[in-house]
């Protein structure tokens, strides 16, 4: 949104805490909000990371610009344990209150907010974009390694990503099934990456899991171009990015019925979904995609048809801007 700014009239200007362990990073309110109002904006944009260290001086010193919340997860996060998340909820709601619109990147979190009492009409959706940096010219890379199709997930190594219960999943298919390729940042959690090598080194996956890490956005355009079919069962996710981008690439998806998922397609039309942890019925939805290759076909053109009533990055961004304006006062077209 901050590369888009310019083509809709606006420039967004950064500010941010100091890297310091929840809440130490509050202390810093006073400052950060002193820094936002000197830059001469026009609103400011409260990101969902920050929001919770925002909040104590939100609620002492009412901000003299109009606050938008740019809204990613939920209040309390989604990577965070019992205590961190409730403290973080509190305080993430106290700062959404002094805001004059909540904008959410998906319908599945606009439902979250509505049922802790945010009023609908301070709420906008803006989902993400659909389309995806184009990779290298040429044929698609085969991914199957000799095998009959190539499942791609592409996620960071995080927990509720469910990347452990995906490799479980996989083990149960047939050796000469399917080759599954994993992209994403392998070092987001040390802890969790270290059960996720130790699953890798089991003899069940030997051969068939290809590691990519982190990789560029043109890099992982031309993952989606090579495989057959997409794999993430995330277990929360406020919008779910990568899941559009495979739709938009015509991949059939597989994950858990939860999230935002089900907002984004139809089981047994545009993918398959499974229960929440329910490994086994992950695994026979893998293997169904992975053994017949006309349903693939069918159900990847279906999520490519349906991507396309999603929008592009440039209808989101002009979406976005659209919604900060409508809290300006009509005599301020552009700015900050």
């Amino acid at each position: 949104m901050a590369d888009a700014a310019a083509a809709h009239g606006a420039t967004v200007v950064f500010g941010s805490f100091p890297e310091r362990p929840f809440p130490l990073a509050v202390a810093a309110g006073p400052r950060v909000l002193r820094e936002a109002h000197a830059v001469g904006a026009d609103v400011l944009l409260l990101d969902s990371i920050a929001a919770a260290l925002a909040a104590p001086s939100l609620a002492v010193r009412a901000s003299r610009l109009p606050v938008v919340g740019t809204l990613h997860q939920p209040p309390g996060g989604i990577d965070h344990g019992r205590v961190r998340a409730a403290a973080q909820a509190s305080l993430d709601r106290l700062a959404y209150r002094r805001a004059s619109l909540l904008i959410a990147a998906s319908e599945y979190l606009a439902g979250q907010l509505r049922d802790q009492g945010v009023a609908p009409e301070r709420i906008r959706v803006v989902p993400p974009g659909r389309d995806v940096v184009p990779g290298p010219a040429g044929r698609a890379v085969d991914l199957r390694r000799g095998r009959r199709a190539a499942f791609l997930s592409v996620a960071n190594w995080l927990p509720h990503k469910g990347v452990l219960e995906l490799l479980d999943a996989f083990a149960r298919l047939p050796p000469d099934s399917a080759t599954l390729h994993l992209a994403g940042d392998e070092l987001a959690a040390p802890e969790y990456a270290k059960r996720i090598r130790r699953r890798l080194a089991r003899p069940d996956l030997a051969g068939r899991v290809v590691r990519h890490g982190a990789q560029s956005p043109g890099a992982v355009a031309a993952l989606y171009a090579g495989a057959d079919a997409f794999a993430l069962p995330a277990f929360r996710a406020s919008y779910g990015t990568v899941w559009g981008e495979a739709m938009a690439s015509g991949l059939p998806v597989v994950g858990w019925r939860a999230g935002n998922l089900p907002h984004l397609l139809d089981h047994g039309q545009q993918g398959l979904m499974a229960a929440p942890g329910d490994v086994a019925a992950l695994s026979r939805a893998l293997l169904k995609l992975a053994t017949d290759e006309e349903l693939r076909r069918h159900m990847g053109r279906a999520a490519r048809e349906r991507s396309l009533a999603r929008p592009t990055w440039e209808q989101s961004a002009a979406a976005y801007f659209a919604a900060i304006r409508s809290v300006l006062s009509p005599a301020v077209p552009s700015g900050q």
